[in-house]
This record gives C-alpha cells, structure tokens and sequence, in this order.
C-alpha cells in the first residue's frame, strides 16, 4: 500500500483530502496533544478492521472514539452521567477519555470488543481536533503504532512503523503531553481510573471529589475496558530494567550489565546523567523540576535506543504524584515490571 505523507503546512487541502479518505473507509494517521493516532470512522466495521490489521491489534483490546463537538455524542451515547458532564465542562477538549454507555448498534462492534460502553474524548491538538471537524463523524483512533512498540509523538515515528499500512500520514509536528489520554471509567458508582494519562488524578478529584484506580492488569480471558490494562505496551526492542538506588549503585548495576556483554543504554534525567561517569550511551529526557518535559520526550528516547546496538536499558524512576502516575505507568508497562534493588540486582 502506498503512504500518503502530508505536512500541513501544505494547507487546508490536507484536512479535505485526509477527510475524504476516512469517509472513505480508509486509515489516516494525525497528531493529537497526546500521541499521533491512526484513525477511521468508528461506524464502518471494515475500516475499523483496517486499525486492528495495521497495527496488529489484539481484536479484545477496544479503542478510543475522537469527536470535535459533544454533540456527536447524541448518535452513540445512550447517557452521560452528571459526573461525567463535569469532567467534559473542566477538561475538553483536552487529554481525557470517559468511558460511557454506548448506544446499542451505533459503533462498529470492533471498536468496543463487544462491550457495552466506550471511550469517548475530544483532543485539543488544533490539526486533530480540525480533521475530525471536517470528516464530520466519530473516529476511532488509537496510537498510530504497531501494537506493543513505544507510542508515536512524531510523523517518523508513525513512518517507521506503519508506512505501507496505511493510507495517510499527516505530520502536525511534535506532540504536547507526550503520553495517551488519561481514562476514567464514568459508568462507575465511584468514577474509576483505568489510565493514568495526562490529565492528573488530583486534577480530576478536584473537580468531582474521591475517584479510584483500577487495577493495571486485567485476566488473560477478560475483555478490557480501555487500553493498556492488558498487553504489552510502549516496549522498545531491548530488555528495560527500573532501577531504583543512587549513583553508586547505577554504576555497579551497569558493570553488570558490561560484565555479561550487554551493550548497555541509559534512559534518565538530566541530573542523574550528571552524576553517571560510566562510558556508556545515556539518552537524557529532561530535568526532575520539569516533569512535563520528562513525559513529553518519554517515547522518542525509548525509540531511539531501536537505532543502536543496546542490548539492555536502564531506566530511571520517579515520584509518582501529578504527571509522574503516568510516566510511571508506561515505564512499568514497557519493563515488564522489571526492577533493580539492593534487594534484586542486575542478574549475571
């Protein structure tokens, strides 16, 4: 299949061209405040088909439904809880998806894996939230990458791994937060949080009062609510490793790593890096006072650890308030939990 890439700063013909071919039943990647998503129209099952075909999908895992005005949401949303109503009032358009109940038949069964409800958001990004604008219908959209890889923040992101699978590329430039949309589960008595994302929980509880935080991982034979409570995600291509220690023991857990013959690469703050002496590849994704910088540059320092020869990453931790919940979320999906300690140090 041939890629269209488009820039936008080709014009407005871009949103014409890149809306038709998802009316069409085609799959457009575009940038969203969050990470690029690969798009079609939620009510065509076989478009929907060609999301989970690019990416290689699991058919269980459901996706994400973008809009550009709420009152979209009339076709296929049976109800909005008053909770709910609050949460869209303080942070849409923006980097938060509801779960709510689904009007029976009004979505593609594919886009919700057979569940009754759905995740419904509406972006911020100007070039996404101006496509879905034109196209004039609900998008599903996940991250536009092959399933299990780090999410894209970049058009070459989205190029070195979906360029021949689907039909456009729209290159908006970088993304702001950097990591997916927060999801909160709106049908619950007490609203749940499924994903920690780039809206914060102590943001959402200010505005609604107590919420919970589900469980990350759901049973092999259950069907998730939202993404990323089930598979592997965000991985790169080597091993990561959570360390957690000060310098001294980086650097004895990076002899390790050399002693055994990894070529070794560390994923860390600009601090740490400072205080690292070990000759090794350090990719640098910001300073511990800027957090939000952290998240943003979290991925494309994963991916580019895929264009070395590093055979182990070692990756810093951080506090786990504010945005800090959802970069430690994705760091502990792309390990694998696995983590180094003085209690469990850098097998040999």
């Amino acid at each position: 299949m041939e890629t269209k890439l488009w820039n936008i700063d080709e014009g407005k013909e871009v949103y014409q061209e890149a809306a038709k071919l998802l009316q069409n039943g085609e799959t457009v990647a575009f940038p969203t405040e969050t990470v690029y998503g690969l798009g079609a129209d939620a009510t065509n099952p076989d478009a929907v088909a060609k999301i989970y075909q690019a990416k290689g999908r699991p058919s269980d895992n459901p996706l994400i439904v973008h809009i550009a005005d709420v009152k979209q949401m009339d076709e296929f949303i049976a109800d909005i809880p008053e909770k709910a109503q609050k949460l869209m009032d303080a942070f849409w358009p923006g980097p938060l998806t509801l779960i709510l109940p689904l009007k029976p038949g009004a979505l593609a069964p594919s886009v919700t894996a057979g569940l009754d409800t759905v995740g419904v958001r509406m972006p911020v990004h100007p070039v996404g939230l101006e496509l879905l604008r034109v196209t004039g219908r609900p998008i599903a959209a996940p991250s536009a990458n092959r399933s299990g890889r780090p999410s894209p923040t970049t058009a070459r992101h989205v190029e070195e791994d979906l360029k021949g699978l689907v039909s456009a590329i729209i290159d908006g430039g970088s993304t702001g937060v950097g990591l997916e949309s927060t999801v909160v589960d709106a049908t619950a008595a007490v609203p749940l949080i499924l994903r920690p994302g780039g809206v914060s929980i102590e943001q959402i509880e200010e505005v609604i009062g107590p919420v919970k935080s589900a469980k990350n991982v759901v049973k092999q034979e259950e069907t998730p609510k939202a993404p990323g409570m089930k598979y592997t995600h965000y991985a790169p291509l080597a091993p990561v490793y959570l360390v957690q220690g000060d310098a001294d023991f980086w650097e004895k857990q990076i002899e390790r790593g050399l002693d055994r013959g990894d070529k070794v690469g560390l994923l860390l703050s600009d601090e740490l890096a400072a205080k690292i002496s070990e000759p090794v590849m350090k990719i640098k994704i910001g300073s511990k006072s800027q957090m939000d910088e952290i998240a943003r540059r979290l991925y494309d320092g994963l991916r580019l650890f895929d264009h070395t020869d590093t055979t182990l990453i070692l990756a810093e931790t951080y506090p786990r308030d504010g945005i800090g919940e959802a970069i430690m979320n994705r760091l502990e999906k792309a390990s694998g939990n696995r983590y180094l300690s003085k209690e469990k140090e850098l097998p040999r």
